[in-house]
């Protein structure tokens, strides 16, 4: 009898842990936040080989916005590719055949729209970010069918910005047809940290009905509360898909200058974890 309890007893606890080892290898609830938002509803962890995961990402293409230098490739390893447990996003200066024409340097943007889109949640990524003269890196939100129009009157959330000249700052902002920068009314704010560039950090967002956070590291740093004066100044009431990006030089990139003979440069992004 007691040798049947202790060999229940045992293989309980092996049982036990087991189940925590294996808990463990899965996507743990962050330490920060509001603790609302707890159940994991899509993620990619970059863990394998080669180009992103086309049932959860698609490709930006040739020059788009803000008048960056990058043209951005499509399917183009040497600009986007799964490496070492990342998703490595390259921009070059590489002069290259692209779409039957030359570009001088070449980048890449992916986003989830129509594979991964949501209203309210928490967003979250791991990312290292480059850095030289030049360099525009980030991780945003737009609107999938854009309800209310478009730029800016159906918004825009920038869960994490960082431009090479400022190599010390991150920069957070929500972008309304009421407030944005283009009418000096944009909300926004930046925390000051000295090794993006050299170390992972998480960025992330909590999306409420009436208010969007902002956290770095786990730690809230900025919040933007709905005013109630309607939707432009809170559109931010449809589904939102992600976008990764490197650009380079442009409207903010490139206020400073550029430095060409830095690239390449490489942007990683360790995971992308959204929870309901």
């Amino acid at each position: 009898m007691f040798r049947t309890k202790m060999t229940q007893i045992i293989c309980v606890a092996c049982i036990a842990l087991l189940v925590g080892c294996a808990a463990g290898n899965d996507p743990q609830p962050f330490p920060g936040g509001s603790g609302k938002y707890t159940h994991l509803v899509w993620q990619d962890e970059f863990d394998k080989e080669g180009l992103p995961d086309t049932s959860k990402w698609n490709y930006e293409r040739g020059y788009l916005r803000n008048r960056e230098l990058q043209y951005y490739t499509v399917g183009r390893t040497e600009n986007v590719t799964q490496r070492n447990g990342n998703l490595v996003i390259t921009a070059r200066n590489d002069s290259a055949m692209i779409d039957g024409q030359v570009c001088p340097v070449t980048s890449a943007s992916i986003t989830s729209r129509n594979k991964g889109d949501w209203k309210y949640g928490r967003i979250e990524v791991r990312a290292k970010l480059p850095l030289c003269l030049g360099t525009w890196p980030a991780i945003w939100m737009m609107p999938t069918k854009g309800t209310y129009g478009g730029w800016p009157k159906s918004g825009e959330i920038d869960i994490m910005e960082h431009v090479g000249y400022e190599p010390n700052k991150i920069y957070f902002n929500l972008h309304t047809e009421k407030y944005n920068h283009t009418k000096g009314t944009g909300r926004g704010s930046s925390v000051d940290c000295s090794d993006a560039y050299k170390e992972f950090h998480v960025y992330a967002v909590e999306w409420f009905e009436d208010h969007i956070d902002w956290f770095f590291d786990n730690n809230k740093v900025f919040s933007v509360q709905n005013d109630q004066t309607g939707w432009e100044s809170w559109p931010i009431d449809q589904p939102f898909y992600i976008i990764l990006n490197f650009a380079f030089g442009g409207a903010w990139g490139g206020q400073k200058g550029v430095d060409l003979s830095a690239l390449p440069q490489e942007y990683l992004i360790d995971y992308v974890r959204v929870f309901q």
